[in-house]
């Protein structure tokens, strides 16, 4: 059907050329500047083309594009494109327009070629204008007085034209064709419930026309565009996706491509917060069809879309899908997996429907540099780990995993909210169902947690280990990168880079991030009420926030109280007391080091040290034993205990001890 429908569009579209051609003949005979190659397109006496179009229209299989214009307009688009039908016509098109350097024609020369009879010259100019307004024509020296603008046909609507269907290759940049083929069915799709009940009347309101717009929101890779072209596919159309500037070239093309070639028109907006995209309506161009133009829209969380090709629209929402929808997407997508693994994995990683595709072959590419022909949750985490890095390492930084068997040395207080912290991570996604009502309301399956504390006693430390025993990534977020001194900048920053820890399944870690949620002031200044802005927008996006994020603070004071409200775990990591730094200091040296014990007591004891300057003086004493090829000793501990002591600017506290442990000896 497909081949007879595209046979049936170019003998349509080759009947316009030979009667737009048998009027360029009318006209020039007699006129000597008739080429003689033209003669070759001459017509038996008697031949009316009007009449075959008719004919050919009446008994078509499948869509003529050309069927969609007035006949009038087709005729004008025909003549401007007749240069890509034969080269010479460009010579002749120069020749009559001359002295005009065009091999294109211009408004005037179509306009003397095609009119005659009942049809004016002032008439193909208005059609000729009606069409560039339209976006079918193009106009390269507007500047110039209008008889002298150059028609020029863009290429991807001739193709369409003369193949009865939008030619992926002849596309611009900012548009792509997707095949009705190339979707799920639409009962196939992965969406919430609410949603899936209410599909099918939204495929007879578009089918009808009753709906022209339908706008999908949701975080990146939640499947908004397979939504929209699943219900294309169903209404019998491909998908013609736009992702550029409304205004730009392909959005010109975007309306007669989807309304000549019977596509769903879907362009992708992503205004950031606090902005408005603005979508402007198609041009209508006088079609003879009353077959709506359908667009649909592709939208983030945030942001405002406004325009008239957004009035009356249709707006549905997705979420990053629950567990359910996840291990179908697993599934469909390929994924092979012990049922027991399989289960591990849809509980685990809360991926959005798109990462889990794009996951999925990954997860096998591991498995198979192992060996292994079944996906384990480590060959998951690996390629969520490489999705991951691709998209956050611009404003944040991968930390390395732990090693699940290493943590922090925690105060028994610090380890009961850590484990507290722990169960809700893991049970984030179930738990709103199984709290009341009104707590369930304010519920997402976010976790906020903050890690207070002076330096080095073990926040970032803390993070890593939640990292290792959830078996997800930790990325420490550059505030460097995400604080921009141009307004609006921080908040844009700030929302993609939460946007993107949501989808991706990640820790984030707001490394200080008491810088960003200090106290709001009065305003006394334009910095105070733009600092107070970036608060109230980073307060209100840490409440949606659907994943996992913990902040870090030296002066948890210092935070405003809204956020401390927001906080669903607060960890307070105190300097360690002497049996801690014990602790600290056995799992910092080496394990065949010589360090007395008694030595070792009397650092632990005497030397109130934080766990991150424990580990400096660990890594100085070991670097010394390596360059005296020897195990760690008294004496190199003594002289990175001292070396700490001196980079802190305080007295050593075991001199005097020392002294008298020497005296002794002697």
């Amino acid at each position: 059907m497909t081949c007879v429908a595209e046979e049936s569009a170019a003998r349509h579209a080759g009947l316009y050329r030979r009667a737009v051609i048998g009027r360029i003949l009318a006209r020039l005979a007699g006129s000597g500047q008739l080429p003689s190659w033209l003669e070759d397109y001459q017509s038996p006496a008697g031949t009316d083309w009007d009449c075959d179009i008719d004919e050919l229209e009446a008994a078509a299989v499948g869509r003529l594009p050309l069927t969609r214009l007035e006949r009038s307009d087709a005729l004008v688009l025909t003549a401007a494109g007749l240069i890509e039908e034969d080269i010479r016509f460009g010579s002749l098109f120069a020749t009559l327009q001359d002295p005009l350097p065009a091999r294109r024609p211009c408004f005037g020369l179509l306009a003397w070629l095609l009119s005659g009879g009942p049809v004016t010259v002032g008439q193909v100019m208005e059609r000729c204008q009606r069409l560039t307004r339209a976006g079918l024509l193009m106009v390269d020296n507007p500047a110039d007085p209008r008889y002298e603008w150059v028609a020029r046909l863009p290429i991807a609507i001739w193709d369409l034209l003369n193949g009865g269907a939008v030619a992926a290759a002849s596309l611009p940049p900012p548009l792509t064709l997707r095949p009705a083929s190339s979707f799920p069915p639409l009962e196939e799709v992965v969406v919430p419930a609410g949603i899936r009940a209410s599909l099918p009347r939204i495929t007879v309101m578009l089918a009808t026309g009753t709906v022209t717009t339908l706008v999908v929101r949701g975080p990146d890779s939640s499947g908004r565009l397979t939504l929209l072209g699943s219900i294309a596919a169903q209404l019998g159309r491909d998908t013609l996706v736009h992702e550029g500037q409304a205004g730009d070239e392909g959005w010109r093309l975007l309306g007669p491509l989807a309304a000549l070639g019977g596509a769903l028109a879907v362009t992708v907006a992503a205004p950031a917060p606090g902005e408005t995209c603005r979508l402007p309506a198609f041009p209508p161009f006088g079609g003879r069809a009353a077959e709506p133009v359908l667009l649909g829209v592709v939208a983030g969380r945030t942001g405002g879309l406004a325009g008239p090709a957004l009035e009356g629209a249709l707006s549905l929402t997705l979420d990053s899908g629950d567990a359910r929808g996840r291990r179908q997407l697993w599934l469909d997508g390929g994924l092979r997996a012990a049922a027991a693994d399989l289960v591990e994995i849809t509980e685990r990683f809360l991926l959005t429907p798109g990462n889990i595709r794009r996951a999925v072959p990954l997860a096998h590419a591991v498995a198979a540099s192992q060996g292994r022909d079944e996906v384990l949750p480590a060959d998951v985490r690996a390629a969520a780990g490489s999705l991951s890095r691709q998209v956050l390492e611009t404003l944040a930084t991968r930390l390395e995993p732990l090693d699940g068997s290493t943590g922090p040395v925690l105060t028994p207080a610090a380890a009961e909210e850590l484990a507290t912290l722990l169960s809700l991570c893991r049970h984030r996604e179930r738990l709103p169902g199984r709290v009341a009502a009104a707590a369930r309301a304010t519920m997402n399956r976010g976790v906020r947690a903050l890690f207070s504390g002076p330096s080095g006693t073990g926040k970032t430390l803390a993070a890593r280990h939640l990292g290792a025993q959830l078996g997800l990534d930790v990325y420490r977020v550059d505030l460097a990168a995400v604080v921009n001194k141009y307004i609006g900048e921080t908040e844009k920053n700030l929302d993609q880079l939460l946007s993107r820890a949501e989808e991706l399944d990640v820790i984030l870690l707001l490394d200080e991030g008491d810088a960003l949620m200090t106290g709001r002031t009065d305003v006394s200044n334009a910095n105070d009420r733009y600092a107070n802005l970036e608060t109230n927008f980073l307060l209100q996006r840490l409440e949606t926030f659907e994943g996992i994020v913990i902040i870090t603070s030296n002066a948890a004071s210092r935070i405003d109280a809204a956020f401390k409200r927001r906080i669903d775990v607060t960890v307070e990591l105190l300097p360690p007391d002497a049996d801690a730094r014990y602790q600290i200091w056995i799992a910092h040296l080496p394990p065949d080091h010589a360090v007395s014990p008694h030595l070792l007591e009397e650092v632990a004891r005497r030397c109130a040290l934080t766990g991150g300057r424990i580990r400096n003086a660990a890594l100085h004493a070991s670097l010394l034993a390596l360059e005296a090829c020897r195990p760690v000793t008294d004496e190199d501990l003594n002289v990175a205990v001292q070396r700490e002591y001196r980079r802190l600017g305080a007295s050593f506290p075991l001199a005097g001890w020392l002294e008298q442990a020497r005296r002794s000896d002697q």
